[in-house]
């Protein structure tokens, strides 16, 4: 009995000890963390190279994932903000030499990358290199690399140019297999978000508009390439068709895809050329993480004008606590009253990246931009994505300003409720019984189909939202509401596309949004203040929720399929009306 107790002691002692030593190296490894992303500033040495890397994936702006980072698993995200900012900030420095091209496996919708070839071409005024390079170029990161001064491909890599293709998932195959019916009600031919679960293709309507805008998309990379590289549009779109990314190396050099093949070592010793640097001598690189912490060498505004940049991104009411992503209608109508209230803010742009979502969320935020627009300039930019409930907060800004790549429209509503009675009853064997006051007490039940009464009162919602989104749209527009549902009923446009049609003012960027603003408000000097003001690394492990892990995991394993199997997760506590575009067409 003695020699159990002191083993089973000695053992507990050892438990003890043990986290006790594991929650001193977790503490040790957090303060690591935190000084880590404590915004040291980087010193910039004479010569240096700006390394961007177009690897792993961009969002509109990013904010760690602290979990992951503990964990080791932080995968390479980076916000488009921190990119373009970066590039600003290497175009200034005297030290940065140029910028490296380190292209890889990149996620990026095409507005975004239209926003940083074009950050790269306004680079380039400074007299100042870029050298592009990979093993393997995506179609993406050529369309951007196609800036470079010199392009460099590996002499056993590839080049990919093969046109574009928009692939959609149907899920109807699998919801009938398990018993569930999707009951829909909507407005507009092209409202084609509802088509994954009702449908195995597309519609002839949502195939015409897809061809539309993809067509649009590959036009204008045929013509920013074309211009770049010297080759012109029908000779580019003649390799396209062979598809490139399957030819020998050599056939780049002789079509004007490339300037030269090198290998990783190669390029480097190219780079030390560059800057004037001995073999023996280290280059000095700086990464897109010591960019976001390089001083600007800019004289501070001393005029107390703030132009506000407020930035909505992500589904509209989502489940923002999951991945970060999010406009919270609530929380930006908080955030955008105590704009209106700041006199020290003369102008507000709002950067909308938003495929979409509640319709009821929607009109709240154009409640609130309305009300702004009544005491400042509102300038919209858009991003990738302002579609459906993303027009829906845009449209009564005073100006709008879209990337031309930019997916827009949308104007339309839908609802969807799904009917798992076969699911229930037929494969499970579950019946359900009620007793209820009134005879549409239980309406929306999803043990049982909807009745002909309960389906009208339903398509009459539908009606009465969609009526008023376009009435938003007329209204802020100054069109006649004939005119807009015209151009409505669901259908996607690209900003190029939609300036013609007048849903948006001007094609550009951020950049020229804010020149805009400057010019409504009157004032030529100002200071640039970006909302909602970014989490510390404290704060966002406080408030980070484990659901963000593991959503964050999905992503990375699902990629561009994981937005078409959030929507489904997430319909149960959805808005029965939903101002959302076909966001799950995924763009190759």
């Amino acid at each position: 009995m003695k020699e159990f107790l002191k083993y089973t002691f000695a053992t507990v002692c050892g438990l003890i000890l043990t986290g006790v030593v594991f929650t001193i190296l977790g503490i040790i490894s957090l303060a690591g963390m935190v000084a880590s992303t404590s915004g040291t500033e980087t010193i910039v040495k004479d010569r240096s190279v700006f390394v961007l890397e177009l690897k792993g994936s961009v969002m509109e702006r990013y904010q760690e994932n602290p979990i992951m980072q503990f964990l080791g698993e932080d995968y390479a995200t980076y916000g488009l903000d921190d990119i373009l900012t970066s590039i600003r900030k290497a175009k200034e420095n005297d030290k940065i030499k140029g910028i490296y091209i380190d292209a890889g496996a990149f996620a990026c919708q095409t507005a975004s990358m239209q926003a940083i070839r074009r950050a790269l071409v306004d680079f380039k005024e400074s007299g100042k290199f870029i050298v592009a390079y990979a093993g393997a170029y995506s179609q993406g990161t050529y369309y951007i690399a196609s800036v470079a001064d010199k392009v460099i491909a590996n002499p056993s890599g590839s080049i990919g140019w093969h046109g574009l293709s928009a692939q959609t998932m149907f899920l109807k195959g699998l919801l009938d297999k398990v018993g569930v019916e999707m009951q829909v009600f909507r407005v507009g031919t092209y409202k084609s978000a509802v088509e994954p679960y009702i449908a195995t293709e597309m519609s002839p309507a949502n195939r015409e508009q897809t061809q539309a805008f993809i067509g649009s998309i590959w036009q204008q990379i045929l013509n920013e390439v074309s211009e770049s590289r010297k080759i012109s549009v029908d000779s580019l779109n003649a390799l396209a068709s062979r598809n490139m990314d399957l030819q020998p190396a050599e056939l780049y050099l002789s079509t004007g895809l490339a300037d030269t093949l090198m290998y990783k070592d190669e390029v480097l010793a190219y780079l030390k050329q560059l800057t004037d640097c001995k073999e023996d001598e280290k280059l000095n690189t700086l990464s897109l993480e010591d960019m976001v912490n390089v001083k600007r060498n800019v004289p501070k505004d001393k005029s107390g004008n703030v132009i506000a940049v407020y930035y909505a991104y992500g589904e509209i009411d989502g489940d923002e606590s999951a991945d970060g992503e999010g406009i919270n209608s609530e929380k930006v109508i908080k955030d955008l009253r105590k704009l209106r209230e700041d006199e020290s803010v003369k102008a507000v742009v709002l950067r909308v990246n938003s495929p979409g979502g509640s319709a009821y969320g929607s009109e709240q935020i154009w409640r609130e931009v309305s009300l702004l627009k009544q005491e400042k300039p509102v300038i919209v930019s858009m991003g990738d994505y302002a579609a459906s409930g993303g027009y829906y907060i845009s449209c009564a800004a005073d100006w709008i300003v879209a990337e031309p790549t930019t997916l827009t429209g949308s104007i339309g509503i839908f609802g969807l409720v799904p009917n798992a009675e076969g699911l229930l009853k037929d494969k499970l064997g579950l019946n359900f019984d009620v007793v209820k006051t009134n005879e549409l007490a239980d309406l929306g039940d999803l043990t049982r189909p909807f009745n002909e009464e309960e389906k009208a009162l339903m398509q009459g919602m539908v009606n009465k939202g969609y009526e008023l989104f376009t009435k938003r749209c007329a209204d802020g527009r100054k069109m006649n509401i004939e005119d807009i549902k015209k151009i409505a009923e669901g259908r996607v446009w690209t900003g190029e596309m939609a300036k013609d049609l007048k849903l948006v003012d001007e094609l550009g960027g951020l950049d020229e949004a804010v020149e805009v603003a400057a010019s409504h408000a009157k004032i030529e000097r100002y200071t640039l203040v970006s909302y909602p003001e970014k989490e510390d690394f404290l704060t966002s492990l406080l408030n980070t929720r484990p659901s963000r892990y593991i959503s964050s995991r999905m992503q990375e394993n699902f990629g561009e399929y994981y937005n078409g199997l959030r929507f489904v997760k997430n319909l149960k506590d959805a808005d029965r009306l939903q101002a959302r575009m076909p966001f799950d067409v995924v763009i190759k």
